[in-house]
């Protein structure tokens, strides 16, 4: 199918060309091509420049005192951003750390970035390794054949990030329903309505219950991480409800559905590339390339917004202060100029200057969880894995902002 650079800008405000492949990375590679800095206006969306070079995306990262991710750190429609203006003027709108920019930014990651430092995730690891080799027995007990997105993938990275949380274990089926929903809000299969209100219902039953969290760490602490966020103090004070709720979100949502989604969508590729899957099982210790390049070839985080506070030019394309940017990071991260033959999945693939976790002062803080999950999970099922291949089409979902695959059918046969 032939697409105009007008045609591959509006795609990047079609929920439903991320569920397919190859249109989305049509659309990219030709604006890669021809317009890397484009002008986007797609009915229903307010107009943004679509940037999807990988040099582009990290001169921005790299401006963060010029291109601010508030007001619309995120792609949403028009009424979206209504909604969520009228929100912000209220002080009642989401203010998690994609939300924020300094000094804020600074002062509120730094309230958990403890628990994701080296040190921390080398005392985690333990955990993470019971975990992965819990679920790879989950996925023997399904007795060859599984949806392996939906019965497996989403499971062990939320049974991690929710247990770091210290939330009971009666809950996680509630909090992945309810990301889905939020993180699903364009997918008819996952979403919970179509309209600004009822996507803001999702938000607010996450807020409620981590109301109660709140009360309740702060009523009597504990050795976790819903602790430490209910009790920090900002300039002597607690954070404020909607502040100390958004972290909670923040933490719960994207510290599993990212992880769970490169699972997924890395087994898939090792599938749909059994010479790489032979490589990896028969020298394991590529699994650290391996992880990155399932990462890279995932990229489960679509999409970052900036505003520009300033005239500027980018690659010699005029922006104005108030302009809104997409950073498109599956873009980027087939970026011809930067890896070699990007379209091919290489478990070897080094070096891999992927921009999936972003870059500077917003990288992602849960990267070297993420890192670990993944590690673990493969390091646990292949060398038990004899076969493997799709039983059915793989669906991916309908989004512009997070996601991967939300079934991957397969057929297996495992060892023990």
């Amino acid at each position: 199918m032939t697409m105009t650079v007008d045609e591959a800008g509006r795609t990047l405000a079609t929920p439903s060309a991320y569920a397919d492949d190859a249109r989305l990375h049509q659309a990219l590679a030709l604006l890669r091509r021809e317009a890397p800095v484009h002008r986007v206006g797609q009915d229903g969306y307010n107009p943004f420049w679509a940037v999807t070079r990988h040099a582009d995306v990290l001169e921005v990262e790299r401006r963060h005192d010029l291109f601010l991710n508030a007001p619309r750190p995120i792609l949403g429609t028009a009424e979206f951003d209504a909604f969520n203006a009228e929100r912000i003027a209220q002080g009642t709108a989401l203010r998690t750390l994609i939300h924020m920019d300094d000094p804020d930014h600074r002062v509120i990651r730094a309230i958990g970035a403890d628990w994701f430092r080296p040190k921390a995730m080398r005392a985690l690891e333990p955990r993470v390794r019971e975990l992965a080799r819990r679920y790879v027995d989950r996925l023997a007990d399904l007795g060859g054949r599984c949806d392996f997105a939906r019965e497996v993938a989403v499971h062990f990275p939320l049974y991690v990030i929710l247990s770091l949380l210290g939330l009971p274990e009666s809950d996680f089926d509630r909090m992945l329903s309810l990301t889905q929903e939020l993180f699903g809000g364009d997918d008819a299969e996952l979403q919970r309505g179509t309209t600004a209100e009822e996507k803001l219902a999702v938000l607010l039953d996450f807020f409620a219950y981590f109301q109660e969290l709140t009360a309740a760490r702060r009523a009597h602490p504990t050795d976790d991480l819903a602790s430490a966020i209910a009790n920090a103090r900002v300039e002597g004070a607690p954070l404020n409800d909607m502040d100390t709720a958004s972290y909670y979100v923040i933490i719960a949502t994207a510290g599993h559905d990212t992880t769970s989604s490169t699972i997924a969508g890395g087994l898939h590729a090792l599938v749909t590339h059994p010479d790489q899957l032979e490589r990896l099982r028969g020298d394991l210790a590529l699994m650290p390339l391996a992880v990155d390049e399932m990462i890279r070839w995932v990229t489960p985080v679509k999409e970052f917004m900036r505003t520009a506070t300033a005239d500027y030019e980018l690659r010699g394309v005029p922006i104005r202060a108030g302009d809104s940017l997409l950073l498109s990071y599956p873009s980027a991260n087939r970026d011809e100029d930067v890896f070699d033959d990007p379209f091919r999945f290489d478990v070897g693939r080094d070096p891999n200057k992927h921009l999936a976790f972003g870059f500077g002062v917003h990288y992602c803080l849960g990267a070297a969880l993420a890192r670990i999950e993944v590690r673990a999970f493969f390091e646990e099922l292949l060398p038990r894995l004899e076969s493997v291949e799709l039983d059915g089409e793989p669906t991916g979902i309908a989004t512009t902002f997070v996601g991967g695959l939300k079934r991957l059918p397969i057929r297996y046969t495992l060892k023990g």
